[in-house]
């Protein structure tokens, strides 16, 4: 399916990153989820995990899928964190900070593993993007 990713802070994704809990069980949990508005995330056949993709293919991240009506059809929103970050584009526009929101994205049901904050960056980061 493809949808508009948006991402951004939750009250809990803060608590965490301000108090350095970023390599924590707690903070993956927060932050490695995709939200989906309900009837997509029926029509995705209601899967534990995402495969979240830039439409070019060129990034990926897996994530927990998470039903929820807050989320509007055809978006999804995922917590600003190193998971969101994979997806995001780099292009800041001379602002210094990326567009954290309305990116289009892929995303598909998947059986593959939720990587940790840590090894997202030895995957992503430290390999190459």
């Amino acid at each position: 399916m493809e949808a508009i990713l948006n991402t951004g802070s939750t009250i809990d994704e803060g608590r965490l990153a301000k108090g350095g809990d970023k390599l924590t069980p707690e903070y993956t949990k927060e932050c490695a989820v995709c939200w989906i508005n309900p009837e997509d995330f029926a029509a995705l056949g209601s899967p534990e995990k995402v495969k979240v993709s830039t439409l070019d293919g060129e990034h990926e991240v897996v994530v927990y899928a998470r039903c929820d009506d807050a989320v509007m059809p055809g978006n999804v929103f995922i917590p600003r964190g190193i998971w969101a970050n994979v997806v995001v584009s780099p292009q800041t526009f001379s602002t210094g900070s990326p567009l954290y929101k309305g990116h289009p994205v892929i995303v598909e049901p998947t059986d593959e593993e939720v990587l940790s904050a840590e090894e997202i960056v030895l995957k992503v980061y430290a390999g190459g993007r």
